[in-house]
């Protein structure tokens, strides 16, 4: 359901979505509940095609482009996971935007979306989470240095924890539709062009699924934790990128960086924030 202030979805956490992540990341499927950050291919947005911009984005809902022309990018987020999603039980999400702010930057005016959703199961909130989107001014760019799936992987120093991904562009293609983000940037190497990239831009909240699933795959609980991440750097090309524990060990964070040993992202392990 679509309102001018809140998007209310409810539906089965069904065992399908998951277990196309699982093969997407070529991992086991889960059982009997999502892994933290998993909920990214349930309960989804999905608009009628009449909607969608140029850019594949939609043109009305939450959130909406603050003007014609402006171009999204993926700031970040903060995600607490209370308990997990049962897989095969009904479940609720709302989204609501929680907060806008405008801002000069040196492309022109910067408008900062924060953007609150809340998953509900049984009776109980579940998941929280909060996610930031940028919108750039018409005829911007975001200078960045592009990989290539012929650049070996940047080498996590020994001892420390890390995985990599080949992120190739038929990954990319299939994350888009497991997600269902139409965001041309992603599979499009002629639009690439026109938001003013040299070629396929790797996801955003992809990187930060890989930060979380560094924690688990390390042991680490992110049950009622935050995990905070920050988008620093566009990752741009198809490549294997790698996801490594930062300077403070696996359980407080990590950090994502391309072939090129560039920072794309960044994470932190906390106690969830009050309120």
């Amino acid at each position: 359901m679509i309102g001018p202030d809140r998007q209310v979805c409810t539906e089965v956490v069904a065992e399908g979505p998951a277990v196309a992540l699982a093969g997407l990341l070529d991992v086991p499927a889960p059982t009997g509940s999502l892994p933290p950050m998993w909920h990214q291919v349930h309960l989804l947005e999905r608009p009628p095609q009449h909607v969608l911009g140029p850019d594949g984005h939609p043109t009305r809902g939450i959130p909406a482009p603050p003007g014609p022309g402006r171009k999204r990018m993926f700031a970040g987020g903060r995600v607490t996971t209370l308990r997990p999603l049962a897989i095969g039980e009904e479940a609720t999400r709302t989204t609501w935007v929680a907060a806008t702010v405008e801002k000069p930057g040196r492309t022109g005016q910067l408008t900062f979306v924060t953007v609150r959703s809340e998953f509900t199961q049984g009776g109980g909130l579940a998941v929280v989470e909060e996610y930031d989107v940028v919108y750039r001014a018409p005829g911007s760019s975001v200078p960045a240095r592009p990989g290539t799936l012929e650049d070996p992987p940047w080498q996590a120093p020994e001892g420390v924890a890390h995985l990599t991904l080949r992120a190739d562009a038929a990954l990319l293609f299939r994350y888009s539709a497991l997600t269902y983000n139409a965001h041309r940037i992603h599979y499009d190497h002629e639009w690439v062009r026109e938001e003013g990239y040299a070629d396929l831009v790797v996801h955003g909240p992809l990187q930060a699924l890989l930060l979380a699933e560094l924690a688990r795959r390390n042991g680490v609980d992110l049950m009622g934790r935050e995990l905070a991440y920050r988008l620093v750097s566009p990752m741009v090309g198809p490549q294997s990128f790698t996801v490594a524990a930062g300077a403070e060990g696996v359980d407080r964070g990590g950090e994502v960086r391309d072939v090129h040993g560039t920072v794309t992202a960044t994470s932190r392990i906390r106690p969830p924030a009050k309120g």
